[in-house]
């Protein structure tokens, strides 16, 4: 790989082939405002600009960077096929295209996706046929309605807690070669603690009957487990791999220890058709009344709100190492993981957060502002376009250890009134969806404001409230099962009662602080700026020692981990400068939590 093309490090680390091609780097690039290129002969025309792959084109990154509406861009490449690829079928692949994706390979449709927050591939074999070139083209589409957008702004401009939008490829382009008769596809891992074993669901591409599968489990001392099976004609072969007692380790903060895993397709002689590399963590996540267990150990969850935004890439880092700098920033500002706020953050960061001990809350970027009433009420058109992108990212990252749940929706808010609406169907969708996909993670049926569903693993609130003594006074009623919730000053409630299941504040603090901003400048946090750093201080202790020593709160989770554009409520700068003195910000969080007392 060339060391001058971004983003050139393996996109997909839970399941790895040594042979593949990646694709970022120069392409051919053209808006289509109006999105009528099609029907202009786009397909077959030559464009004028170039753009750099990975990065959107609203970012500086990209080289493009206009920040205005487009309805659609085109891309084009010519892509060498390798020699030694050649009785291989061909997979092309997408990590990520906002919003919806028409693949063109040598002239022939090879692949649609819509959803900007998930991978999909496409097999382009019989498009390439004997050539050893490939063509592709993209056009991306940034105009349909409805659209689980996140945090991307719905004007021209920035505002509020709205950015700069990301149209098109944001995520890593890549090739790989896998055999004609039958290859692996992404597995699905489950650690069973209990019983000391890997549960490996495999699903295969192609005819499979009297093949076997064999797993081979590592670590640094070498091999720990092997078990092959002969597969019969079953939808999706399963695997147990028992690990030894003396070889047996459990992930954690403190020992985020990772077995290696090869997997191995052989045919019915036992030649390998196919292997892929892959990794695990033994750890558990459970429910003891209102605490969340980690191994079985109550953990109080010091999480940050992190938005995954950059000033020159928009939503895509820069580089890897952009990735593994957020997580340590985070650990050093005392917080032991996040919630990854309206964005499925890409695949990359969370192999970091396995091998760095970080938890994290996997949540979908549902917000669509334009696409609500006053209530923020969803239409009908959300609830099969939310679910069907939602579970695809379920899939994607069901296997990282560092995931210990699942937050679908945000802030969705409706009245609990004598009317059945629409938020209704779509939070009992988007939970039960969730649950049906992973019944190992708690989910949170929607993160603040309008509860929903009936007997829901977690509960939670937003509070902002900047004065830790009324702070103090809102989460007191936890102990007695009454415990602050968005809504209630409404002349109808928002939420299902509380029914004493684990409680945290899923957002609070968000202290606005930049001294170096103007006072006429277009800059905001949550409530009135500290006069001084040391109000700064005052404030942030006092708010988070209300929630550190409520011994019904398993965690929290403050806003946020940086700066985005306009809103400078975060721990660190937009570019990742500290604010603060960051062994003090980490002292005040790192004192024992009262539920781990217990």
């Amino acid at each position: 790989m060339s060391t001058n093309t971004p983003r050139a490090e393996y996109p997909r680390p839970q399941m790895v082939r040594k042979d593949w091609l990646c694709l970022n780097g120069s392409w051919d690039f053209a808006f289509d405002f109006a999105d009528t290129g099609l029907k202009r002969g786009m397909l077959e025309q030559a464009f004028e600009k170039t753009i750099t792959v990975p990065f959107c084109p609203e970012s500086d990154l990209s080289g493009i960077g206009y920040t205005d509406f487009m309805n659609a861009v085109w891309y084009r490449r010519q892509v060498t096929i390798p020699e030694s690829w050649q009785e291989k079928r061909l997979l092309l692949h997408f990590q990520a295209v906002d919003d919806e994706a028409t693949v063109w390979v040598n002239g022939k449709q090879v692949g649609r996706h819509h959803g900007g927050w998930t991978p999909f591939t496409c097999d382009i074999t019989d498009a390439v046929g004997d050539a050893l070139t490939a063509e592709i083209v993209v056009r991306a589409r940034d105009n349909r309605d409805p659209k689980p957008q996140g945090k991307q702004s719905i004007r021209y401009e920035n505002f509020g807690c709205l950015y700069t939008r990301t149209t098109g490829i944001w995520q890593t382009v890549w090739m790989e070669p896998v055999p004609q008769t039958a290859s692996l596809k992404r597995s699905r891992i489950t650690p069973n603690c209990a019983q000391s074993r890997f549960e490996i669901e495999q699903p295969i591409d192609g005819a499979f009957a009297a093949m076997q599968l064999r797993v081979t489990v590592g670590d640094e001392q070498g091999e720990v487990a092997v078990v092959q099976k002969t597969l019969q004609n079953m939808m999706v072969p399963r695997v147990e791999v028992p690990i030894p007692d003396d070889r047996l380790r459990l992930w954690s903060i403190d020992d985020p220890h990772l077995y290696d895993l090869i997997i191995e397709l052989l045919d019915a002689d036992g030649n390998v058709i196919d292997t892929v590399e892959s990794y695990a963590g033994m750890r558990s996540v459970s429910i003891d009344g209102k605490a969340i267990l980690i191994n079985g150990k109550r953990v109080f969850q010091r999480l940050v709100l992190d938005q995954g935004y950059y000033p020159d890439g928009i939503m895509t880092a820069s580089s890897d190492q952009a990735l593994i700098d957020d997580i340590q920033l985070s650990l050093e500002a005392g917080f032991n993981g996040a919630r990854l706020h309206q964005k499925v953050f890409e695949e990359r960061f969370l192999y970091h957060a396995d091998r760095m001990g970080y938890l994290v809350w996997g949540e979908f970027g549902d917000w669509g502002y334009g696409r609500y009433d006053g209530h923020r009420q969803p239409h009908d058109a959300f609830t099969t376009t939310w679910v069907t992108q939602w579970l695809e990212a379920v899939a994607r990252d069901y296997s990282h250890p560092s995931i210990i749940g699942w937050c679908p929706l945000n802030e969705t808010a409706a009245p609990m009134d004598d009317q059945i609406h629409n938020l209704d169907d779509v939070t009992h969708a988007m939970y039960h969806a969730t649950k049906l996909a992973d019944p190992t993670r708690p989910v949170l049926d929607t993160s603040g404001y309008s509860h929903r569903v009936v007997g829901a693993d977690v509960y939670d609130c937003h509070d902002y409230e900047q004065d830790p003594v009324k702070f103090q006074a809102n989460q007191a009623g936890l102990a007695e099962n009454k415990p602050f919730t968005n809504g209630s000053d409404q002349p109808a409630p928002w939420s299902i009662p509380y029914a004493g299941q684990p409680f945290f504040v899923s957002e609070f603090g968000g202290i606005w602080w930049n001294p170096r901003a103007a006072a006429t400048e277009n800059s905001w946090g949550y409530g009135q700026r500290p006069k001084n750093i040391d109000e700064f201080y005052e404030r942030f202790e006092g708010l988070c020692t209300v929630l550190l020593q409520n011994p019904d709160m398993f965690g929290y989770c403050y806003t946020q981990l940086t700066d985005v554009f306009q809103e400078q409520n975060g721990i660190y700068s937009f570019n990742r400068e500290s604010k603060f003195d960051m062994k003090r910000i980490f002292d005040i969080q790192r004192q024992v939590a009262a539920i781990e007392k217990r």
